[in-house]
């Protein structure tokens, strides 16, 4: 064939090799003149079977050889005995196969499609199809052709063909009438479309800009993004500002909308003295019931005191452990209350004091459950503990089958828990620890999970950053002052003489710290300019650390304030990538954006996912184990990348490999720096911290102790030693807008007079 010349082809669709589900991009094979040609192209909706007509050219691919460039094409609607008969028997119909497609056409000829769309009930005289199905026939056709229409007249609008099939299992053939009258409807019923995109269509629509409909979309926006800042609700005056800013417009009647979405039950709105607060009605009731379980779990139970001081001298002679008079006072407070919290900075014993507590419980013959946020985190944990320790999506055994959603009356594919009210957790005691990182969502559905009678004991480090998600959790429960707290203040021997322990307690409590670079654990290495700062990093991640903690280069982690500075993630990335794992022959590439992955790149997954799948594998390569789950912050490092299969594997901590697709690749981001929220929970046996100027909201007391505790051998800290000073001497912290204490008082007042 000379490819040069032909522009034009056309065929019938044999075959879909690819399809990218986001932007329809399609490969496909058609038979045009008794060759089988690979057709490349942004198709808006194909199946086999189907018979197109493609403008465009013949191109090379280095993989692939001669592929055809679709640039227009249309669809034609089988209208000849062969035709109809060669679409049927493609599979596009199911039910329909080739025997059947073949009595059909001979039965029909070529009235068939007039047929099935206009008396399907006829299609009953071919043996082998009941009334019954005969209906589902037609249904199917009629589906195929209102789909395709569907996709047309969505992407008109800008929506890609992922979104384009959410909006259209929505809401069929209502997507004309919801497009064009109120788009923000979108917005509220779609995982996946927000404010923006919605905000989008209704320009392209030409809604008014101050439309009932966009206002009170705005409003409900502004209260998400508030929720991803931490926020659990905002005081009205400062949401009237966010929904200014967003909109553009003059909002005079801010209240009316208010009202309306109060009405609607999708906000709730709380006064505290002349302060109106704005709930997105979610999460004012994820905190009142939160408050209402934490409540219902604090049972005093009395014990005899000469028994349970018997039993810890019983566990210290055992373990070889003197406890303080504190730790043993959080002993016999697990022991005699339903819920307690334990608290302390590093150093201060938690790790004793549970580790005697579970003791205790074991030689009471009690099933115990040890839970922590991250897979790091409950990995840390088991290792301290010497017992087991989930995450808690793991421990409340996540499923991401399908689930119905009471609130829409409809059924979708999500994450959810099997562990809650209906089921919950059979054990006696439950111990979380890292509850700094635990947010008002997963708080809920882990009190669902336990029982009225098991005890809970909620265990972490209130000075450590808050949650990523909504809420306040450990810091609301503490500062209700309604439920038996054991606070951990005396710094032990052995973590006195870690000046990394005496340092982090120097930062928190604002005393001034000794900086030098010749501490056997707290080192600071001058520099005064970003490029010589990363040059000074890149020395000690590759010459200096590893042979002085034992550990391997990628064990050894950057964590950085910023993203976007010049010691930020993003830059620090590209430089570390290209230092410690340069481009070779040998090293297979994929380009996501603006980032290579490599092979042999150290990455880590930034959003949970719980259906991808993973397994171990034997020293031969065979899988002996396998599960589904790679949650936010597992690290791991890229084995291989396969361009032919558009997948890559990497291999994560405890040896569990995952295959990405190349679409799948949004979830990775490249992991030699990482931010420093994105290290809570985390124990590397070596950090090193860019000191550098940044966001003065970044870089405070708060974020710079958060570092300092990640490390366990060495922390060394590069840069100008006044920014070290700021960060120190900077007090204050994001504020974060959550109601939980509120909530827990207001409650436990009731409670009380009952």
């Amino acid at each position: 064939m000379d490819y040069k010349a032909v522009n034009y082809v056309e065929g019938f669709v044999e075959n879909i090799v690819y399809r990218n589900e986001d932007n329809g991009y399609t490969v496909f094979d058609i038979r045009y003149k008794g060759e089988s040609i690979t057709c490349v192209g942004v198709i808006s909706y194909i199946n086999a079977g189907e018979f197109i007509s493609a403008n465009g050219e013949f191109v090379h691919h280095a993989v692939y050889d001669m592929q055809f460039s679709v640039k227009s094409y249309t669809f034609r609607t089988p209208d000849d005995e062969n035709s109809i008969r060669r679409y049927l028997s493609s599979g596009a119909i199911k039910g329909i196969g080739e025997k059947m497609a073949e009595r059909i056409v001979k039965n029909f000829g070529a009235d068939t499609f007039r047929i099935m769309e206009e008396e399907p009930e006829r299609l009953a005289e071919i043996k082998g199809i009941s009334l019954t199905k005969a209906m589902d026939i037609a249904s199917q056709l009629v589906d195929k052709r209102d789909l395709r229409k569907a996709m047309i007249f969505l992407q008109d609008y800008g929506i890609n063909m992922n979104l384009a099939n959410k909006i259209y299992s929505q809401y069929g053939q209502n997507i004309y009438t919801i497009i064009k009258q109120n788009p923000y409807r979108l917005a509220d019923d779609i995982d996946g479309i927000g404010f923006k995109i919605a905000d989008e269509i209704a320009v392209r629509v030409g809604i008014c800009v101050d439309s009932d409909f966009r206002v009170k979309s705005g409003i409900f926006y502004c209260l998400q993004q508030a929720s991803m800042q931490g926020h659990t609700y905002l005081p009205m005056n400062i949401l009237e500002h966010h929904v200014k800013e967003l909109l553009l417009i003059d909002l005079t009647e801010f209240d009316k909308y208010i009202m309306d979405l109060a009405m609607d039950k999708k906000i709730v709105v709380k006064t505290v003295g002349e302060q109106k607060n704005v709930y997105a009605s979610m999460y004012y009731y994820m905190e009142l019931s939160v408050a209402k379980m934490l409540i219902d779990l604090d049972v005093h139970i009395p014990e005899d005191e000469k028994y349970v001081n018997d039993r810890i001298a019983r566990i210290e002679k055992d373990t070889k452990v003197s406890l303080d008079e504190i730790q043993k006072q959080a002993v016999r407070t697990a022991v005699e209350n339903g819920l307690m919290v334990i608290t302390g900075g590093p150093g201060t014993g938690k790790t004793t004091t549970i580790n005697t507590i579970i003791r205790y419980f074991e030689l009471e013959g009690c099933d115990i459950r040890l839970a922590a946020p991250t897979g790091r985190a409950a990995k840390r944990m088991t290792e301290t503990c010497g017992y087991e320790a989930q995450t808690i999506h793991r421990l409340l055994e996540i499923n991401g089958g399908s689930i119905g959603d009471s609130e829409k009356g409809k059924t979708s594919v999500g994450m959810h828990f099997e562990r809650d009210e209906s089921n919950p957790l059979e054990t006696d005691v439950i111990i979380v620890d890292e509850m700094s990182m635990v947010d008002i969502q997963i708080m809920n559905a882990l009190l669902k999970a336990v029982a009225i009678g098991t005890k809970l004991i909620l265990v972490g480090d209130i000075d450590q950053l808050p949650s990523v998600g909504p809420g306040n959790v450990l810091k609301d429960i503490i500062k209700s002052e309604c439920f038996p707290v054991v606070k951990l203040e005396k710094i032990f021997r052995q973590a006195a003489e870690s000046e990394i322990v005496m340092n982090a307690h120097k930062i928190n409590r604002g005393e001034p710290v000794v900086l030098n670079k010749y501490s056997k654990d707290f080192l600071f290495v001058k520099r005064d300019s970003a490029d010589a700062i990363i040059a000074a990093m890149c020395t000690l991640i590759q010459k200096k650390l590893p042979a002085y903690v034992h550990a391997d280069i990628y064990d050894i982690q950057i964590l950085t304030p910023s993203r976007k500075s010049a010691v930020g993630v993003e830059r620090l990335n590209k430089i570390m990538q290209d230092f410690l794992n340069p481009s070779a022959p040998s090293k297979m590439e994929k380009q996501v954006g603006d980032t290579i992955y490599r092979e042999g790149d150290k990455v880590m997954q930034i959003k949970n996912n719980y259906q991808i799948e993973w397994e171990k594998r034997s020293r031969y390569g065979v899988p002996y184990e396998s599960g589904t789950g790679i949650y936010n912050g597992d690290t791991g490092v890229i084995e291989e990348i396969n361009t032919f299969s558009e997948q890559m594997v990497v291999k994560f901590e405890d040896d569990r490999y995952v295959k990405y697709e190349f679409a799948q690749l949004e979830e990775l981001e490249l992991a030699y720096a990482i931010t420093i929220h994105k290290s809570q929970g985390s124990e590397y046996p070596a950090v090193i911290i860019p000191m550098f100027s940044g966001p003065r909201m970044l870089m405070n007391r708060n974020l710079l102790y958060t570092a300092v505790t990640r490390a366990k051998t060495c922390v060394c800290m590069v840069g100008v030693e006044a920014y070290f000073h700021q960060m120190a001497a900077n007090e204050s912290e994001q504020q974060r807008y959550s109601s939980l204490d509120t909530q827990i008082r207001q409650l436990y007042e009731v409670s009380q007079q009952e």
